[in-house]
């Protein structure tokens, strides 16, 4: 259950949404549905949720496990307690009424297949990581965060400041991610385990080790990071070039709270020292105070929200570090006020760019009048998060200032603490009034793009108050609310139940509530001394701080790596393919040089050699023979290309004497398919090399091959002449056995090591694809005849090849099943199949001509090849993913042998299916590439370049 309330929205929310919406131009109902399919998929998650909810609140944790890839720890664990609940219910909460937002305020132009289907990635990557009880599974949904986020920031990507935003958002984050990576790692390694199930208990034995530290560090770096806590908060203004409903939903319950989810999650285990509290408590003050002030100063409403959220998630940080259980109570309690005034907050600022066209407050001013709704559930969300009582805002804001005089009663510098808490507050009322004031006050609007703003409608406006009521409700009744969510996630965060407390509107008179009020009166007046004459439309907190700002600092710093980068690979990318092999021997050489000369070096080993054969002494002539021919007469290039071949058929000969067929058949189909490929390369190539070398290149290159050579020969006798434990016979003994196929090879291909073949296939594929995207629109006129006087192609194809395919093809495929069919048991498989498939289609591009062949094939100038590609890797894929449904890690395969009347036993395996998706892609992958080298010498006018979309005429 808890794998399907995140794979709805990652598989199915993506696919639906994306192909609801891939038209070009959508129609109205398009769009809709493109919005319905995206809520329906929300609120399906949403409902899963809820029907956990009871349990959950009644104090159980509910937890899943299957295993992925156990060797190193990374399975699929997840757990739902109090925590992940209420983070949960945000994202899918929250996101159903961004998706009803973003419907209204999309404009036409913009894709919304592109946006719903992104913004189901980046809500399933965020469920990911709300739920994950393993580590590993956390960084993988957490660096997907980044991507989702990456491609939401950069979503109009035809502006310069998103694609600058989203390339910032992802380096900063995604640097962030990479120290977490290492900080799990440790903590992995402290705790002998990477399920936090298992691991919160071990809180002190974690802290006690001396890698706690650097754990800690690297964690935290990446918590600050993605919740842009100082010094790292200066991407998430960059970030306001995105949507608003993208900004509305990082900012309220998404991507800027995962950093502070993942301290509180690991609370129990890497919290409460004074080295924790140190670095979270000082760096969340900081934010908290510095944000602020610097938001009273952006004239942008947008940039305003964003240094504001930074502001409020300084706080919650605060009150993490500090490490009392009743702040952990007001951390949880502040995280959802939080996340329903600035979602609030941010849908008016889109409605008033919306009507607008501008988001630049010295023009904006006077709206109440024209959009009275609005103006109204805007003040609203700006007094609950200025902290006006009978707003929800103020009862967490109190609870914080109370933890802050709860800290200071220790006496001496502890009192800086509610001090500077106090500014803070007092800021955030200010820039909360300048908000409202500027936008819906302070004289009429000026220059306005669109000169007759207007309400919004009824869809952008529910979610608005909806939440907007949700400010007001829980400001009155808090503990009916919200109190069961609070406390079992602050009793989820501690580990344990916190002291009795009451979330109620009135405490009586004392320290707290007089640090409020003087808040909410030093803001208003400071607000309004500084609107005075106008004088804060003319300040600018950017000239303020010089070349020390974040954003200068890694402009400066980004541009300084990539002048070095540039100096570096200008000096050893020197275009010479010579020089780089040549760097590459020579340290190679230098490094295994280094035993030999000190006489470490191992020699020869104990093992028994066996006797040379006369054959194996033919076979090692003739591959000499070819070497020396190649040394001598390298620069006839097709001549090579064949002669090359010998050192093929010499691998498989030599795959032949050691009992291996299907290597053998593989290795020489390859060698077909590469040898046509290689000749229709190099065809668009001089036929001879230009002699370009000098004497001296030519000793250094000599004096590297031999030097090159005698060192694998040397290891290569090492290894050789030593016994050693194999391998092979744990998969001899597995592979009837846990494989169900007595053909060893095909077995670890397609079960044992199914998932490397999974990656090489998707090579294979991407190299295709790579080359089709290389040579798109390449021609290059084709001559007449060759250097020699040689037709270069047939007037007319002989009738004997043409004869001979017809009847080949037919053929080809009869053995290509029979190939494919009998792989498991015997020699043969989808590899093997593929690749005779292809030379028999290869063959018959030979014999018709490239036009005829595609025209029969409905090559669609090289688009169904494309497809084929896809296709495979999509069985392959959900081959393995089928796996999990049985609870089995991927790529697990199944096998039986079910009885049919007449044909008695048949063996059966899942890792057929496996194998039917090699077989495709390998086909599509040899004739795309076929198709595009083909493609280049054909006449620009007769045909199409081969696109992954069909293309257009060239």
């Amino acid at each position: 259950m808890l794998l399907l309330i995140i794979f709805l929205p990652l598989l199915v929310g993506t696919v639906l949404t994306a192909w609801s919406g891939s038209a070009a131009q959508p129609s109205s109902s398009q769009r809709s549905r493109t919005a319905w399919l995206a809520a329906g998929v929300t609120a399906t998650s949403l409902i899963l949720l809820l029907a956990q909810a009871p349990a959950i609140m009644g104090g159980q944790a509910q937890t899943s496990f299957t295993a992925w890839v156990p060797e190193i720890g990374l399975n699929l664990g997840l757990r739902l307690d109090g925590l992940s609940l209420m983070f949960a219910l945000l994202i899918t909460g929250i996101g159903l009424l961004i998706i009803c937002y973003a419907h209204f305020y999309l404009g036409k132009e913009d894709p919304v297949g592109k946006f719903f289907s992104t913004l189901m990635l980046f809500m399933a990557a965020m469920l990911g990581i709300a739920l994950s009880d393993n580590l590993l599974l956390l960084i993988v949904f957490w660096e997907l965060t980044s991507i989702s986020s990456f491609l939401l920031i950069g979503y109009w990507n035809h502006r310069a400041e998103s694609r600058e935003g989203a390339r910032m958002a992802l380096a900063l984050t995604g640097g962030g991610g990479l120290a977490m990576l290492g900080g799990f790692v440790l903590l992995g390694q402290m705790a002998g385990t990477y399920e936090l199930s298992q691991m919160l208990d071990q809180g002190a034995r974690i802290q006690a080790d001396s890698r706690y530290p650097a754990a800690l560090i690297l964690i935290l770096l990446g918590c600050f990071t993605k919740s842009a806590q100082f010094p790292f908060h200066f991407w998430l203004p960059q970030a306001m070039a995105a949507p608003t409903p993208v900004s509305a939903y990082l900012h309220s319950a998404t991507m800027v709270k995962a950093g502070i989810f993942l301290m509180a999650r690991l609370t129990p285990v890497i919290g409460g020292t004074e080295l924790f509290f140190g670095i979270v408590s000082v760096t969340g003050l900081v934010t908290m105070a510095f944000a602020a002030f610097i938001a009273i100063f952006k004239h942008d409403l947008k940039a305003l929200l964003a240094y504001s959220t930074i502001s409020h998630l300084g706080l919650i940080t605060f009150l993490i570090g500090l490490g009392s259980p009743l702040a952990a109570v007001a951390a949880m309690f502040h995280i959802l006020n939080h996340a329903s005034f600035k979602a609030a907050l941010f849908m008016v600022a889109g409605i008033v760019d919306h009507e607008t066209g501008t988001r630049d407050m010295r023009l904006l001013g006077g709206l109440r009048h024209l959009m009275p709704w609005t103006a109204t559930l805007a003040m609203v969300a700006a007094a609950a998060m200025a902290g006006v009582p009978l707003f929800n805002g103020f009862l967490s804001k109190e609870m914080f200032l109370t933890e802050t005089v709860s800290f200071a009663q220790a006496g001496g510098w502890r009192w800086l603490v509610p001090a500077v808490a106090t500014l803070a507050a007092l800021l955030s009322v200010a820039y909360s009034v300048r908000l409202v004031h500027d936008i819906f006050f302070n004289g009429p609007a000026r220059d306005l793009p669109h000169a007759h703003p207007h309400e919004p409608p009824l869809g952008m406006k529910a979610p608005v108050i909806l939440l907007a009521g949700i400010c007001v409700a829980v400001g009155l009744l808090p503990s009916l609310l919200l109190g069961p969510m609070v406390l079992v996630a602050a009793t989820a965060m501690l580990g344990t139940a916190p002291p009795a407390y009451q979330l109620a509107i009135w405490h009586g008179l004392n320290l707290p509530l007089l640090l409020s009020v003087l808040a909410l009166a030093g803001g208003a007046g400071l607000y309004f001394m500084l609107a005075r004459g106008r004088l804060l439309h003319r300040l600018n907190s950017e000239n303020w701080f010089g070349l020390l700002t974040g954003l200068h600092l890694f402009s400066r710093g980004s541009d300084r790596l990539f002048n070095i980068a540039g100096r570096l690979t200008a000096k050893l990318e020197t275009a010479s393919l010579q020089r780089y092999i040549a760097w590459m021997l020579i340290t190679t050489v230098a490094v295994a040089a280094v035993p030999l000369l000190s006489g470490e070096a191992p020699g020869t080993g104990s093992r028994v050699l066996l006797p040379v054969s006369l054959a194996a002494l033919v076979v090692w002539g003739l591959l000499l023979l070819a070497c020396a021919w190649l040394v001598l007469y390298h620069h006839q290039r097709f001549q090579s290309v064949v002669v090359v071949g010998v050192v093929g058929l010499v691998t498989a000969l030599g795959f032949v004497s050691f009992s291996a067929p299907d290597l053998a058949l593989t290795q020489l189909t390859v060698e077909v398919v590469s040898t046509v490929l290689l000749l229709m390369g190099l065809a668009l190539l001089p036929r001879h090399s230009p002699h370009e070398s000098s004497t001296g290149r030519r000793t250094r290159d000599a004096a590297l091959a031999l030097c090159g050579g005698a060192g694998i020969a040397w290891l290569a006798w090492v290894m050789l002449t030593r016994d050693h434990d194999s391998i092979a016979w744990y998969f001899l003994n597995q592979s009837a056995i846990a494989g169900g196929g007595t053909n060893v090879v095909n077995v670890i291909l397609v079960d044992f090591r199914g998932y490397d073949t999974f990656g090489e296939i998707t090579v294979l594929g991407i190299a295709a694809i790579g080359v089709l995207a290389l040579m798109d629109g390449m021609r290059t006129r084709r001559p007449a005849t060759d250097d020699q006087g040689l037709a270069w192609t047939f007037a007319a194809q002989p009738l004997m090849l043409r004869v001979a395919a017809r009847v080949v093809l037919p053929l080809a495929l009869v053995v290509t099943l029979y190939i494919f069919m009998r792989g498991h048991n015997q020699p043969g498989g989808g590899f093997i199949a593929g690749l005779i498939t292809a030379v028999a289609l290869v063959l018959q591009y030979m014999a018709m001509g490239q036009s005829r062949a595609e025209a029969l094939l409905r090559a669609d100038g090289g688009s169904r090849f494309v497809r084929w590609i896809g296709m495979g890797l999509g069985i392959a894929g959900l081959t393995g993913v089928g796996a999990f449904v049985f609870g089995q890690p991927f790529l697990t395969s199944a096998h039986g042998h079910p009885h049919v009347p007449l044909l008695g036993d048949i063996p059966l395996a899942t890792a057929a299916l496996f194998d039917l998706g090699v077989y495709i892609t390998v086909v599509g992958a040899t004739l795309l590439t076929l198709s595009t080298l083909g493609m280049v010498t054909r006449e620009s006018g007769r045909t199409q370049t081969p696109r992954a979309t069909g293309g257009d005429q060239a």
